[in-house]
């Protein structure tokens, strides 16, 4: 056997056993992203939608790699006057003009309003893109039992590859 063939040899060994290992996680990246595309992980403003603890769960782990979901501080309306710091009212008496200066927190004019691009075709890629992920890995799997001679150690690979991230998350 020829030094070149025996080098192949070792990168397609190589290349099997990482595909094999690193497949559950593509999964699950595919898989969470696809649904993260469409927003499915997070409630709106304006909606009543709220999302499955699941999927909550799967996409904090998937952006931030933690199951902790933080905790959001309470929005502060408009209304209410925030409770550290001098009133709205000794403001306008030191600064008459700060009412006037402090920039509007409403919507842009329409005149300088950028009209709203069509995000739909962009997540259906992107959504075409994690299925064809999915597709891809789940046929790597099928090749690697499929032409490997080792079909024991192509497994315990796979069950170390679901393995290993569920431990790290204990840490």
């Amino acid at each position: 056997m020829s030094s070149n063939h025996r080098f192949l040899k070792i990168f397609r060994t190589i290349h099997l056993y990482l595909g094999v290992f690193m497949a559950p996680a593509l999964l699950f990246f595919a898989i969470t992203g696809g649904l993260q595309t469409f927003s499915l992980h997070e409630t709106t403003r304006g909606s009543s939608y709220t999302p499955p603890a699941w999927l909550a769960t799967l996409a904090m782990l998937h952006k931030k790699q933690t199951i902790a979901a933080p905790v959001r501080k309470p929005r502060v309306s408009e209304n209410t006057a925030p409770a550290a710091g001098p009133s709205n009212a000794s403001l306008a008496n030191v600064l008459p003009d700060a009412r006037a200066a402090a920039p509007s927190r409403g919507p842009p004019d329409s005149e300088g309003a950028r009209p709203k691009k069509n995000l739909l075709p962009m997540k259906m890629f992107f959504a075409l893109v994690a299925l064809s992920l999915c597709a891809s890995t789940l046929t790597g799997l099928y090749m690697a039992y499929r032409y490997s001679r080792k079909p024991v150690l192509v497994s315990s690979i796979l069950l170390a590859g679901l393995v290993v991230p569920l431990l790290l998350l204990l840490f």
